[in-house]
């Protein structure tokens, strides 16, 4: 599109411990960055949690929706919707 700027992504993102099948749930301008660290063993939160899989993302073009979903995925309602809309990853692992 003429006189348009690229703009960058914000990730929301869900990993899972392979551990103790227990959620993460973060925010990040680079993805494939982040989730190294944590597989990395690089954020303390995680480290212990290790190994992870991620299971889950969604982008936003802002950094307010972003942390606004972010929030909302860690709230009661917010687990519940992750439950539901996973239903089929947890029904194979």
């Amino acid at each position: 599109m003429p006189g348009s700027t690229t703009k960058s992504f914000e990730y929301v993102y869900v990993l899972q411990s392979k551990r103790d099948r227990k959620r993460y749930i973060g925010y990040t301008t680079d993805l494939r960055s982040r989730y190294r660290e944590h597989v990395d063993g690089a954020v303390p939160s995680t480290a212990p949690r290790r190994p992870l899989e991620l299971i889950y993302y969604e982008a936003c073009l802002a950094r307010s929706d972003a942390r606004r979903r972010e929030r909302y995925l860690k709230s009661t309602n917010g687990r519940k919707f992750l439950s539901k809309r996973l239903r089929d990853y947890y029904k194979l692992n």
